[in-house]
């Protein structure tokens, strides 16, 4: 038995990672050794003598390098939710030899002949459509890995993943030094003029975690620069904050312009080594959507309805700034600014009204209950399972209807240094068959929401209530998932159809009869008021046309990077410029967006970030089911759980959604919801 704790056997329950138990110097032996076990595996299948089959070739790679997977899993979740300066130089290392690894398998000639002869074979095979599934994907990924070129291309592709393999890590990392470098340390109590209390007490806990004793720190980590840009009455300080936030890993020790022009490059020269026209058309051959075409027509027909939108919003702000006394020039560090006091006027309310209403463990143990309630499923905190830092939470989750273990949840709520900016939702273990036997998955949701303070909870804003209705709308996908092989299981399924399952669940929040399961002021439980819930929603839609024009700018930017020849892109700045002239409102006063742009160029979004407005126009159709029949009917939860949720990607989606709907989703459920178009 191996010594390495990322090699042997977990004595945990459920298998989970022991976290108390690895380090650093783990992680590049355990990988290497994952590697050698898989190539033997590998080997195993390419030299079998006997015919291949479903079972001795396709069901065998399936599992062949279970072990790395869990091994790389664990080494790139923690780089981005406990990373180091020592893992940030481990995966220099580890992602060339895991994509010389994954070369290895689908540039192999010999064990390509074996899947390619059980492909020519599907019409004899009598296969459930799971079967057909991964022995489609199988198939195509080494098609779409190279495995039909010839050898100087093959050279090729190889060298092409190794360089890739590293670009993707630098550039988180320097979004993330790029962001810990700032500072706006305020000395004078007066330039904390309109700033909400929590906001305030919070840049005094982190002035005082550095040493600043008697001062106020506030840093480009969204609970910290959010309420300053929206709140803060010193305009010059809202510019320096802006403009820090803007420049993100833009030009400096940290710049990433170069780490984008060399992925553009590599990702270009892959597409056509593969025979496709860019990459934007390599990626979009395997979405619901299926050429950049079509997608850059479902972003443009939205922007003919947000483009007005936003346009009159930006036009009544600015009419509203100037009613207030504002006389210069209204800029981009003005808008949430004014934006959050024409709220307030329209609507009577502040969104920080919310905030006491909101303390995390409530929302938490409410989200909790709004599963119970819709899926039958309970969340006991496990105390037994380690974690990676004293604020992760482990949870067993159990499906109640049928008695039965669902799969480990770790949250992990708060920012710190070395954790990477933003939310998601990630996974240890995939849910399926491993060794012969089922394991359900390990599963974890990062956020970076707003600290506790000494005296305060942590309390969140409605942002962040609806941020863990998403990664919570994630995790229960995974959760839920009934498949057989692991890489068919939970959100694994085509990027466009990904959001659904987590867009979907952020309508929930705003629903009366949820947020009294759990919405109540932290110091007197008193409920939230109904009429403070009837104004979230009266102002659901304010700004909506700036807030789609926006998504709708960076989906766009994305399939024009990718959709064109990198060798005419030599400023980064200019070309974002070119790229959102049309969905722009202000000029671009600060660095480019693209600097910063992780899920495009250090996630799987590239050609793909149109997906999330894709999904709302699901999630809009599907959500209107359940306002029709009932925001908690156990008929409409249970098909939805079954056909969607259960399914994973063992089928295509639209497939799973038809038999879900009935039919193809209404493309303008969206607008409706957004109040766009009428009812």
């Amino acid at each position: 038995m191996s010594d390495n704790p990322l090699l042997a056997p977990s004595i945990l329950p459920h298998e989970a990672p022991p976290f108390d138990q690895i380090t650093e110097e783990h992680y590049l032996p355990a990988t290497k050794a994952a590697i050698e076990a898989a190539l033997q595996n590998v080997q195993t299948i390419r030299d079998n003598q006997d015919t291949p089959t479903f079972e001795n070739t396709i069901e065998a790679l399936e599992g062949a390098s279970d072990q790395l997977s869990i091994v790389t899993s664990i080494f790139y979740n923690q780089l981005v939710a406990n990373g180091t300066d020592g893992m940030e130089r481990l995966a220099e290392e580890i992602g060339p030899l895991s994509a010389n690894f994954s070369n290895d398998v689908l540039l192999d000639g010999k064990l390509f002949k074996r899947v390619e002869a059980v492909w020519n074979n599907r019409d004899t095979l009598s296969l459930t459509p799971e079967q057909f599934t991964l022995l489609e994907n199988s198939y195509k990924q080494f098609i779409r890995g190279g495995a039909a070129l010839p050898n100087d291309k093959k050279a090729r592709l190889r060298e092409i993943s190794q360089e890739m393999s590293v670009l993707s890590p630098q550039f988180n990392n320097n979004v993330k030094k790029s962001m810990e470098a700032f500072e706006l340390l305020i000395e004078n109590k007066d330039d904390l003029s309109g700033l909400p209390e929590s906001a305030i007490d919070g840049a005094a806990q982190a002035a005082n975690e550095k040493g600043y004793k008697g001062k106020w720190l506030f840093t480009l980590d969204y609970p910290s620069y959010g309420p300053f840009i929206t709140y803060a009455d010193d305009r010059a300080l809202r510019e320096k904050i802006w403009k820090a936030f803007g420049n993100r890993a833009y030009q400096g020790k940290f710049d990433n312009c170069d780490i984008i022009l060399k992925t553009l490059t590599l990702k270009n020269e892959r597409a056509a080594l593969l025979g496709y026209k860019n990459h934007a058309n390599f990626v979009l051959e395997q979405r619901m959507a299926k050429t950049p075409e079509t997608a850059i027509n479902f972003l443009e027909k939205l922007s003919v309805s947000y483009k007005p939108a936003a346009e009159k919003e930006l036009k009544d702000l600015k009419e509203f700034a100037k009613e207030e006394g504002f006389t210069e020039e209204f800029m981009p560090w003005d808008a949430s600014y004014y934006s959050e006091k024409l709220k307030q006027k329209l609507f009577n309310y502040s969104s920080e009204e919310l905030r006491p209403y909101f303390p995390l463990q409530n929302v938490l143990d409410g989200v909790f209950d709004h599963f119970t309630k819709l899926f039958g499923l309970s969340f006991k905190p496990a105390a037994n399972i380690p974690t990676w830092n004293k604020e992760v939470t482990a949870y067993e989750v159990y499906d109640d209807t049928k008695n039965k273990f669902m799969g480990l949840l770790y949250a992990d709520f708060f920012p710190r240094a070395g954790k990477k900016p933003g939310a998601w939702k990630t996974s240890y273990r995939d849910q399926g068959l491993y060794d012969g036997k089922m394991k359900e998955p390990i599963i974890a949701i990062v956020c970076n929401f707003t600290k506790p303070t000494n005296d305060k909870p942590s309390l969140l804003d409605f942002g962040e209530v609806t941020t863990l209705f998403h990664e919570m709308g994630h995790a229960i996908h995974a959760l839920l998932s009934d498949v057989t092989y692991p890489s068919l299981a939970g959100t694994s399924v085509l990027w466009d159809f990904v959001e659904l399952p987590s867009q979907v669940q952020e309508n929930w929040a705003y629903k009366k009869e949820t947020l009294d399961m759990f919405a109540g002021h932290y110091e007197t439980d008193e409920k939230i008021p109904a009429e403070l819930i009837e104004k979230v929603n009266k102002a659901k839609n304010f700004m909506g046309g700036m807030g789609g024009l926006r998504q709708v700018s960076f989906a766009l930017m994305d399939l024009r990077y990718h959709s064109t020849d990198p060798s005419h892109i030599t400023d980064i700045a200019a070309f974002e410029d070119q790229a959102t002239a049309d969905t722009r409102l202000f000029p671009r006063l600060s660095g480019p967006i693209s600097t910063s742009f992780s899920h495009i160029f250090a996630g799987g979004y590239a050609a793909g970030y149109y997906s999330y407005k894709w999904a709302e126009v699901l999630d809009a159709d599907t959500f209107e089911l359940f306002e029709e029949k009932g925001l908690y009917n156990q008929d409409i939860a249970q098909k939805y759980k079954n056909e969607v949720l259960s399914r994973g990607g063992s089928e295509d989606p639209q497939i799973l959604y038809n038999r879900f709907r009935g039919r193809d989703a209404d493309p303008d459920a969206l607008l409706r919801r957004e109040g766009l178009l009428a009812a």
